[in-house]
């Protein structure tokens, strides 16, 4: 049985696609240990109490440091026996000791298709509003390995998702959470619980069944 841990910091919708994939059987050797959050209050943690799960809130600003922050985390993760880290709309940045702690164990969901509209500062509906600033006809979601840089590291999936002329930021989002998000994160999950994932360099490289 896989032990994730996962980190929210809003409604939790990608947490809740990971919820509904354990409960109908298609992650079935999957559970969530806790989940953290970086800001209090957030629907996120409603939805894990919601299905009897372990949440916190373990916020940035409370740490004089980085490393600080990220010995909270390393702690907190360490004490339910987290296997896997799963970033389900993290805001905060992780440090080097989380990223050394759970190397090739943490990762990210991002709402574009990386190397395009990612980086420090896009999160949010952020992205969003750059495509269609853009004016580009395909974005989408991508399922990466966390390191240091913010977007940086290996990818495991993508999947598009096309842009229509009358798309808002909003309507957009929403198209590429249900389309795509929703889909390959419990999808990248499953392919790491089956140990089918393997990282050469800057690829990864899926193994057949």
């Amino acid at each position: 049985m896989l032990k994730i841990g996962i980190l929210v910091s809003g409604g939790g919708t990608n947490l809740q696609a990971i919820i509904d994939k354990i409960e109908n059987g298609y992650l079935k050797d999957c559970s969530i240990v806790t989940v953290v959050s970086s800001r209090p209050g957030v629907f996120a943690l409603e939805r894990a109490k919601n299905h009897n799960i372990p949440a916190c809130c373990i916020p940035r600003k409370e740490f004089e440091s980085l490393n600080d922050y990220d010995e909270a985390l390393v702690e907190h993760f360490k004490k339910y026996q987290a296997e896997l880290i799963v970033m389900a709309g993290f805001l905060s940045m992780a440090g080097e000791k989380f990223n050394t702690a759970y190397k090739h164990r943490i990762i990210n969901i991002h709402p574009s298709l990386i190397p395009s509209f990612c980086g420090k500062g896009f999160y949010g509906i952020i992205p969003h509003q750059k495509v269609i600033e853009y004016g580009v006809k395909v974005t989408g979601a991508t399922v990466h390995f966390v390191e240091l840089e913010y977007d940086s590291g290996p990818i495991i999936l993508q999947k598009a998702v096309c842009v229509k002329d009358d798309d808002t930021p909003e309507t957009l989002q929403k198209r590429v959470m249900e389309e795509a998000e929703w889909t390959i994160l419990p999808e990248a999950i499953k392919l790491f619980s089956e140990g089918r994932l393997k990282v050469e360099g800057r690829k990864v490289k899926i193994i057949e069944n």
